[in-house]
């Protein structure tokens, strides 16, 4: 059985002689291995069954240290000076530093440096990076806690970090810093418009092909059916509905709470799986804010593909 540990030194002597760990971040549990070190890499993508040429995002300790492996423009700099450590992710041009293995051979490279004490410690304890996407099987339900690692990847990765439950929950928002405007390409706790509000850097929306993590169609999803409505109402009849036919359902509602809805999301649709819910009925949150993330989340979790 996979140890899960609380020292973050031990975690970091692991990744040193070349291991796979669930590490904790402020955003989700991540599946880190050091950047420089290839075999350790081709087995987060095996553990994770996620596709090759599927970029991963680069956790750092500290914005030196980001520029070591990427070109950080002048609104990425603005932009990491402003939000790191926390959960922003800055897509920028790589250095010859950084390898194709990790960029799915291309030109940019996703970096991020977590706001988790613990997982800084850790990133302090090692002479370079990590790359760290969820810890989970790819397209599924990201974890957020130890033991949600532990059950989704068991005895594949070498130790689990614990370092309690995700404060935020749900992914980091992604800026493309390389495009013309600063695009995008992924909704996280720090909304488009506060970002802009605080920098005055304009976003725009995405466009182009998917280049980061969480833009496929189908993704973040339980073995349960999603179902997503505006209102509770309609997530009632829904259920009612369900329940002449026979099949199991449970309604997911936390009213204009968006720092628990992205908080327990994850969790309890996890549980659904656990009852053996057939259909989680998601009443989806405003958008605003991080329910944009939510939204977008759920979004692709009810998608009809995988």
């Amino acid at each position: 059985m996979t140890q899960i540990t609380n020292d973050p030194k031990l975690t970091a002597k692991v990744l040193n002689t070349g291991g796979v760990v669930g590490l904790p971040t402020e955003t989700v549990y991540g599946l880190a291995a050091r950047v420089d070190n290839a075999v350790a890499i081709s087995r987060v993508y095996a553990i994770k069954e996620r596709p090759v040429h599927h970029p991963l995002i680069v956790h750092a300790y500290d914005i030196g240290q980001c520029c070591d492996w990427g070109f950080m423009s002048d609104a990425a700099q603005t932009l990491a000076n402003t939000y790191w450590p926390g959960p922003l992710t800055l897509l920028v041009k790589r250095t010859n530093r950084i390898s194709d293995q990790i960029t799915g051979g291309r030109d940019t490279v996703a970096l991020r440096v977590p706001n988790h004490p613990i997982a800084l410690e850790v990133l302090q304890g090692l002479s370079v990076p990590v790359v760290a996407p969820s810890a989970n099987k790819f397209g599924r339900v990201s974890p957020t806690t130890a033991h949600h690692v532990l059950t989704d990847l068991a005895d594949e990765v070498d130790l689990i970090l614990d370092g309690g439950a995700c404060v935020i929950g749900l992914e980091s928002t992604i800026l493309d810093c390389t495009t013309r405007e600063v695009q995008v390409l992924r909704p996280g706790f720090l909304a488009a418009a506060d970002i802009t509000l605080a920098t005055g850097i304009a976003i725009t929306p995405p466009s182009g092909p998917s280049r980061a993590a969480g833009m496929l169609e189908h993704h973040y999803a339980p073995l349960c059916r999603v179902e997503l409505f505006e209102t509770r109402d309609q997530a009632f009849e829904a259920l009612s509905l369900l329940k002449l036919k026979g099949t199991t359902g449970e309604i997911l509602d936390y009213g204009t709470d968006l720092a628990a809805y992205a908080h327990d999301i994850y969790d309890d649709l996890r549980q659904c799986d656990i009852k053996k819910i057939k259909v989680a009925l998601c009443v989806l949150p405003p958008p605003i804010g991080i329910g944009v993330a939510i939204r977008d989340r759920l979004g692709k979790a009810a998608s009809s593909e995988g």
